[in-house]
């Protein structure tokens, strides 16, 4: 389990960096009051948290086996 909640509930990878990419383009398309910006932002936070939790996932996991193949 994460802080972001249950494994099952945390999107791919590739569907957080997708919404992601759509929250930054809200925001830099402009045109949404202060209230659904500052949601927009806390989501895009969120999303780019998950994102790096799955990179820092896959870099231990790389780093187990490479490690391995030292032994």
């Amino acid at each position: 389990m994460t802080a972001s909640g249950d494994a099952e509930d945390r999107p791919s990878y590739e569907e957080a960096r997708e919404e992601l990419v759509e929250v930054v383009r809200r925001l830099e398309a402009g045109g949404t009051t202060l209230e659904e910006s500052l949601a927009l932002w806390e989501r895009g936070e969120q999303l780019a948290t998950i994102c790096q939790e799955w990179l820092d996932g896959a870099r231990e996991r790389l780093d187990a086996v490479l490690g391995e193949d030292d032994d």
